[in-house]
């Protein structure tokens, strides 16, 4: 053991008071912070110091000396180790009501503009198996827990498909049951990994970049179409159609079934050629009568059921009369631009992925929409004075951008389009408050209203409304 290590302290009764950021709770230890995962506030624990700073400590819980009455029984037995679903020991009332404390405090504390009440946060109907995406990983060695290496018993290598360990990026946790996805999902990742050992393929080792097996994604859809993509290390056919063809025997309910071969070291599919086994080249998922097709490398909000929430209180925001030019920015594959276009004259989509583009102008063919026009570009290259005149001056933008936020230029270019209501969807509050004070000379907020697309986890989207002030 290090010098380093041993001057690490373990701290005996811990009181956790607060929540924070990332899933952690604090507690405070001689003057710091002490970030501590998987607790609540009111448990009170022994914790072992893994990482000390100037101010602030992290720790790993090793005992409860006593569990706080706010906290409730995980459902899942891969809490604690698996990197999702932080939030399962907190009843869900909890979670709603810190996530809405959340975007009223880095609003506030960020942003510095004057707000009005922050409505309390939309909870998600349902709170598991809501996802409609996942994606596991292979690995040719599992890991081990902390209680497992504790127990000093001898266990033998075993093969892993999974999910990485949080910020791990060579060690996967075989997964025997995800509550995140309804049937078939669990089914068909289990009968892949029995399938796969049983006639010897090998598991992916990313740093010596060996092994067949790589990852599967599984997409399920409200219209009940099941997606199933495959990626594979090499070009191995044999392998490859032999596996394919027992999964698309064992589950006729998938829809779509589909691989890729991805030779490079990094796992990214964006620059990978999808090739369609069986079935259709993508699923169709449906909200309010409108259809939406989404490929295997197509974005689409995970939690269906909360987008269509999401999309209402956006679509409330925006106020959209007939007569109105609706400029939707970050358009993606069209989703907004389309749920809004039969509320509004003439719907105008930006994006800077050529890819996701092809496919808005697909989704407003599919439904039968002729009053949208979407561009591929860098945004603030795209949307300037000559745009506007072409395509007429915008009464409502919708602002719903990556984690980053939006680009200080891209402020610059919506002030001068000078809409007369903004409507700033994130999933990043943090982000979004730096940008609203940017905005808050012309525009003054009047709506703020979380919705959780998350259940369980810290993350939430929020949506702002701005009018000219």
């Amino acid at each position: 053991m290090s010098r380093k290590r041993r001057e690490l302290p373990f701290i005996e009764g811990l009181e956790i008071t607060t929540l924070a950021a990332e899933g952690k709770a604090i507690g405070h230890y001689d003057g710091m912070v002490v970030f501590v995962p998987m607790t609540v506030p009111g448990d009170v624990v022994d914790v072992q110091i893994r990482a000390k700073h100037r101010r602030f400590m992290e720790g790993r819980v090793v005992n409860f000396v006593k569990r706080s009455e706010a906290r409730c029984e995980p459902v899942c037995e891969h809490f604690g180790v698996c990197g999702g679903c932080k939030w399962q020991n907190l009843p869900y009332d909890e979670q709603l009501r810190h996530k809405t404390a959340q975007v009223r405090d880095q609003l506030t504390r960020i942003g510095k503009v004057e707000l009005p009440e922050v409505r309390p946060c939309l909870g998600s109907r349902k709170q598991l198996f809501y996802r409609n995406k996942l994606e596991y990983t292979f690995a040719d060695r599992r890991w081990l827990t902390y209680e497992e290496i504790a127990a000093g018993e001898n266990i033998e290598p075993a093969p892993a498909l999974g999910f990485h360990v949080p910020n791990m990026f060579d060690k996967v946790l075989d997964i025997r049951k995800c509550h995140l996805q309804a049937d078939p999902s669990n089914a068909i990742r289990d009968e892949i990994k029995r399938y796969c050992i049983e006639q010897g393929y090998t598991f992916h080792n990313v740093r010596e970049h060996v092994g067949l097996m790589r990852g599967i994604i599984i997409r399920t859809a409200s219209t009940g179409d099941t997606m199933l993509c495959v990626v594979f290390n090499e070009n191995d056919q044999k392998r490859i159609t032999a596996l394919l063809d027992h999964i698309k025997e064992q589950f006729p309910q998938i829809t779509s079934l589909i691989y890729f071969v991805n030779e490079k070291w990094n796992d990214s599919l964006t620059d990978q050629t999808p090739v369609c086994y069986a079935g259709k080249d993508h699923i169709v998922e449906q909200m309010e009568g409108l259809q939406f097709k989404v490929g295997p490398k197509s974005f689409y909000q995970t939690n269906s059921e909360q987008a269509y929430e999401l999309y209402k209180v956006t679509r409330d925001f925006a106020d959209l009369k007939e007569g109105d030019t609706l400029y939707d920015l970050y358009t993606g594959t069209g989703t907004i631009a389309n749920f809004c276009a039969r509320r509004c004259k003439k719907v105008v989509g930006i994006e800077y992925v050529p890819e996701a583009i092809e496919d808005a102008k697909l989704n407003s063919k599919l439904n039968g929409i002729d009053n949208t026009v979407f561009y591929a570009g860098d945004m603030k290259r795209v949307l300037d004075r000559k745009f506007i005149e072409r395509n007429g001056r915008p009464d409502v933008i919708i602002l719903d951008p990556p984690r980053a936020g939006v680009d200080e230029p891209v402020i610059e270019v919506i002030l001068n389009a000078a809409p007369e209501r903004i409507v700033y969807v994130s999933c990043n509050p943090a982000t979004q408050a730096r940008d609203l004070a940017l905005l808050d000379a012309q525009y003054r907020v009047v709506a703020v209203q979380p919705v959780d697309m998350f259940p369980h986890t810290h993350h939430v989207e929020n949506v702002v409304k701005l009018v000219k002030r």
